[in-house]
């Protein structure tokens, strides 16, 4: 992760903050001078442009000059994408990494080669010189019209360690020696040399493969990631809020002394007034206070007025809304009355589609059984007509055979084959009526057990339908035998919950008035007969809940969201009067039929007054018979103030229409009598559960007789095989008879004549065959016909049963908008009377308020006959009156010197500005730093955990490529990181830490690990100093090709290895690039630096 420098405290992708370090000195690339150049064996001497390579941020060529032990080095060009730099130890490889690190704005330290920059500078030499040329092409390119398509970094160090340097252009224009400049560059193109990630030296990856504790693998991955590097920043950053915050604190105390001194001051410096100034001022802000007070009342009567001009303007709106809502109810009545109307049409056309089923299923069912008979008599015929055929063939060949060989055999010989020939032909017949006999029967079979399959069928739909309906009634059981205990369960199983969270809330003082509901428990029924016609009537105002207020319906619209997920109760907001309304006049009267008000006993009046609002229940008739309803409503004009009338079994009877009642045939809340219910409904699921009882054995003979059918057709037509192969023997055996026998000569014409007769029965049997098969066509069609009517007729009943359905839901959905609509129209016309009243209470406290503003005014003359400009409140006047009054006492009383008080005045009014100025920065600075700390804090939380596990998951998926099984533990808590790897593909029970690996394995796993930290950091190239030093011929292999599939999948990408190996076995291609160095000069002195840890 890289920061930046930056006054701004949001960062960008692109840029990062450098901290500085000291510098140490290098301990690496001793004693060995350069004796020879660069050898550059690449794969093709010019490597081609290759689609996808990176076109900024990687390093072109890089050139050493006096650096380290090397007077000379390159320069070296290095290809886009795969670069290998190969030498023996000392020949400069690890030079050219080190040069590329402190050329690229890295420390000394950051190398692990030394403390300081004067110990790269060459023995004998004042100064060093490295030059790298990195890419700056494409759309993403720095400052492209400024450096061009490539950027040079010249970097010189002195001899004293100073270093400084020069940015050029590709054309060789310098264009900034500020390392603000190479900062920016850097951040630009992600480059970070001090990520062990990006640039892993021979010290990094010998430290972590040596390391035995978990806080140093942890401490690489963070420093990897530069996690690390972000917690010091947050770290200091809360550091800092803190001291900001006791900085504020000391300076809020400091701002109070400060203010209690210069509220002192200042009234020392306005008591330097003279004693009749001050007098004079007194009778100013007398005259002041005189008018400011009718001001002020002025003030008060003019919004007063402008708010009755605005009220009055509101009431033409409320009107409006009003005549909106009633169109919206004459609207949804009407919507009703046509589904209520469409439900009434689809419910007649199933009941008179219901007796036509049952005549075409029963007129389907005689046409299959004359198709049956008429098929068996067809069979009959076409087996009596292929024995006439075979007796016609075999007579015509017998006399041919006497009349060609009547000559040639004796008497004996033709009697024997004869008499053969003749059983074999009366065995064939036999065969032939029992092949026949079989095919029909196999027919039979067939057609019966497609028969019982789609009964079959017919009683599994009608066992599901069943059961549906016994569990629909159990459900309705098991609440009615709840409700025994609490009636409240009728109403809704969630409904005593609902209440006791009412109780509850109300006991609080969270409601203005306690909801009443549901309105069902708060009304009993006179006649239980009329139970059926009053929930009709009712619909779900029977769950519906009363509220005195707005604000109790959002409270208790909370209650209900919170404890029932469906089936809500409505809720009625209507103010309660506790009185019932006065309905003498337009209530309904009838001297043989109770109205619905009178028909119930109501608890309390706010429930009456909310049903009378709602549906109107003082205007509605309860007529249990439907001839006198109709009568009574539709044969005459309707009875005075009657608007509607109810029958008792729930149909809805209007002046000009009639609308029965289909979608409830029992009461579901009213009822009284809940045993009895309880009762029918336990008759109706024993009923319907002897019907499924008697329905599942009904099934289960059936599926027997499937079974059994399907058993017998199985062995019928195997007898039917049998039968024929023996039929085809028979034929062959009489076939060899025939063409062997001789027969002797017989008398012809008894043949003749018998071929004559067969001629004439076969003649007269195809004619009655032809008669028989037209006959069974034309029975077909017409059972065809009746079966397609049949299932027509179903499939048009389940059509309209479907139908029903959604204008059920409508018909359901217009009542509760009817509800709805009527219920907005009340809220309405209470508004507008409430604001009318509103208006009328404004107006008479205008008119009070104007004759007292009369009064002020003849009292302000008497004080100052000229009105005088007053901009004041007159509190304010009074305050400073009275504290005028008490200067000039106290000024009589004592004078001071003038000149200081005002010095003195002046120096605390400057001080306590400038403190509270600093104090209200501080706060704002020390809040806003909180509010980002705590985001950046969540957002490092979440990316360190996103960084972890997919470092795991390439370090197990790279692993795997070598048949290991490995394991990664963080532990973020105790910054611990715990990796374990097993050869071998051994399962991971068996997991063992690194310490206990080879020195290969353990190369392979700092491997597999590395490229599993490249998977979560970007940079432009990736350099790697012997990687493979301890690895083994096989891991080396493997790592190679794990590197170079890496490289391949990622062309955009730089990489850098530099090994001893000779790298031979590289396969040939134009993305890798191979720079061999020549071997150092072993009689080189050695650096000024010391010896060297490890020699390159």
């Amino acid at each position: 992760m890289s920061k930046r420098k930056s006054q701004s405290t949001e960062e960008t992708q692109h840029k990062r903050q450098r901290s500085s370090q000291p510098e140490e000195d290098d301990d690496e690339d001793s004693g060995f001078p350069l004796t020879s150049q660069l050898e550059s064996q690449s794969q093709s001497q010019s490597v081609p442009s290759v689609s996808g390579t990176g076109n900024v941020g990687i390093v072109e060529t890089i050139t050493l000059k006096n650096f380290m032990c090397h007077a000379n080095l390159g320069p070296f060009t290095f290809g886009p994408n795969v670069n290998f730099v190969v030498g023996n130890n000392g020949s400069g490889k690890s030079a050219v990494l080190t040069a590329m690190i402190v050329a690229l704005g890295g420390t000394a330290q950051t190398t692990s080669r030394g403390s300081s920059l004067k110990n790269f500078v060459k023995e004998g030499e004042s100064s060093a010189e490295v030059s790298i040329t990195i890419r700056n092409r494409g759309n993403d390119a720095f400052k492209p019209q400024v450096y061009g398509e490539s950027i040079i970094v010249d970097l010189r160090i002195s001899a004293d360690g100073t270093r400084t340097y020069k940015l050029r252009s590709k054309t060789g224009q310098m264009i900034s020696s500020k390392k603000d400049e190479l900062i920016s560059i850097l951040d630009y193109f992600n480059i970070q040399v001090d990520n062990p990630v990006s640039i892993l030296t021979q010290e990094m990856s010998k430290h972590f493969l040596h390391s035995k504790g978990e806080l140093d693998k942890y401490r690489f991955f963070m420093k990897a990631t530069q996690l690390e590097q972000m917690n010091e920043d947050y770290d200091y950053i809360v550091r800092t809020q803190s001291l900001t915050k006791n900085t504020v604190n000391q300076h809020e105390e400091i701002l109070e002394d400060l203010k209690k001194t210069l509220k002192e001051k200042e009234e020392r410096y306005k008591g330097l007034s003279s004693l009749e100034e001050m007098n004079k001022k007194l009778d100013e802000l007398k005259n002041q206070m005189a008018w400011a007070l009718v001001n002020e009342m002025e003030k008060e009567i003019r919004p007063m007025g402008d708010r009755v001009e605005a009220e009055e303007k509101l009431t033409p709106k409320y009107n409006q809304k009003i005549d909106e809502w009633k169109a919206k109810v004459e609207e949804a009545e009407r919507k009703y009355r046509q589904h209520h109307e469409q439900l009434e049409q689809v419910t007649e056309r199933l009941q008179t589609l219901q007796p036509q089923g049952a005549q075409l299923r029963s007129d389907a069912q005689e046409r299959n059984a004359a198709i049956k008979t008429a098929e068996a008599s067809y069979h009959k015929l076409k087996t009596n007509q292929r024995d006439l055929e075979k007796d016609k063939e075999q007579l015509t060949k017998r006399i041919a055979e006497l009349e060609l060989s009547i000559s040639q055999a004796s008497a004996a010989d033709s009697q024997v084959r004869e008499a053969r020939i003749s059983e074999l032909q009366l065995e064939m017949q036999e065969l032939a009526h029992r092949d026949d006999t079989l095919a029909q029967q196999v027919e039979q079979f067939q057609q019966a057990s497609a028969t019982a399959k789609d009964n079959l069928d017919k009683m599994r739909r009608e066992e599901q339908d069943l059961t549906r309906s016994v569990s629909s009634k159990e459900q309705s059981i098991r609440q009615l035998e709840a409700s025994r205990t609490n009636r409240l369960r009728r109403f809704g199983e969630h409904m005593p919950a609902l209440l006791s969270a009412i109780d509850e809330a109300y006991s609080k003082g969270m409601f203005k008035r306690r909801p009443l509901g549901p309105v069902g428990h708060y009304i009993h029924l006179k006649d239980p007969s009329l139970a059926l016609a009053v929930e009709s009537c009712l619909k779900s105002l029977v769950t519906a809940f009363c509220c005195d207020n707005h604000k109790d319906e959002r409270l208790l619209q909370t209650l209900a969201t919170r404890l029932m997920r469906e089936n809500r109760p409505q809720l009625i907001v209507s103010t309660f009067s506790d009185k019932l309304y006065n309905i003498s006049q337009r209530g309904v009267n009838h001297p043989n039929y109770p109205s619905v008000l009178q028909a119930l006993e109501i608890d309390d009046p706010n429930v009456a007054n909310c049903l009378i609002d709602m549906r109107g229940i003082e205007t509605i008739l309860l007529i249990k018979n439907v001839q006198e309803a109709r009568k009574v409503m539709q044969w005459s004009a309707p009875p005075r103030n009657c608007r509607e009338a109810f029958t008792a079994t729930g149909d809805q009877v209007f002046h000009n229409r009639y609308y029965s009642n289909v979608s409830q045939r029992r009461t579901s809340c009213l009822s009284g009598d809940v045993e009895e219910e309880i009762s029918q409904l336990r008759a109706a699921v024993t009923s319907q559960q002897e019907n499924l009882s008697r329905l599942r054995q009904n099934k289960q003979t059936l599926e027997t007789e499937i079974r059994q059918n399907n058993a017998l057709h199985k062995t019928t037509y195997d007898e039917l095989t049998r039968v024929k192969n023996q039929c085809r023997r028979l034929q062959l055996e009489i076939g060899e008879l025939q063409n062997v026998e001789e027969p002797q000569s017989d008398d012809l014409v008894p043949l003749e004549a018998d071929l004559e007769e067969i001629r004439e029965k076969l003649a007269e049997s195809v004619q009655q065959c032809g008669e028989a098969k037209e006959k069974l066509a034309q029975l077909r069609s017409a059972a065809a016909e009746a079966e397609q009517k049949y299932r027509q007729h179903r499939e048009q009943i389940s059509s309209v049963a479907e139908e029903a359905e959604p204008i059920r839901e409508e018909l359901n959905k217009c009542d509760s908008e009817v509800e709805k609509c009527k219920h907005h129209r009340k809220h309405y016309e209470e508004k507008r009377k409430a604001h009318i009243n509103n208006v009328q209470t404004l107006k008479n406290n205008l008119q009070q308020k104007e004759k007292e503003l009369k009064e002020s005014i003849a009292k302000a003359v008497v004080i100052c006959p000229e009105r005088v400009e007053v901009r004041r409140t007159a509190k304010s006047l009074d305050t400073e009156i009275n504290r005028l009054r008490v200067s000039i006492d106290t000024q009589q009383e004592q004078q001071g010197d003038r000149e200081a008080i005002i010095r003195q005045y002046q120096e605390a009014l400057q001080k306590y500005n400038a403190t509270l100025k600093e104090v209200k920065h501080l706060k704002k600075f020390s809040e806003g730093i909180g509010e980002i700390i705590q985001q950046r804090q969540r957002a490092y939380a979440k990316m360190r955990t996103f960084y972890s596990l997919r470092c795991k998951y390439y370090f197990d998926m790279t692993l795997a490529q070598r048949g290991y099984v490995g394991h990664m533990n963080f532990d973020h808590k105790n910054k611990t990181l715990s990796i374990a790897v097993q050869p071998g593909g051994k399962t991971k029970a068996s997991l063992s830490d690194m310490r206990s690996l080879s020195g290969g394995e353990r190369s392979f796993s700092t491997v597999c690990f590395v490229l599993s930290l490249w998977s979560i950091t970007e940079s432009p190239f990736r350099a790697l100093d012997e990687f493979d030093v301890y690895m083994d011929m096989v891991n080396r292999r493997i790592s190679m090709d794990m590197f170079l599939k890496v490289a391949s999948s990622q062309r955009f990408r730089q990489f850098i290895f530099l090994t001893p190996q000779s790298m031979s076995s590289l396969p040939v291609s134009n993305l890798i690039r191979i720079l061999r160095l020549n071997d150092p000069d072993r009689n080189q002195t050695i650096l000024p630096f010391g010896q060297r840890n490890h020699a390159d």
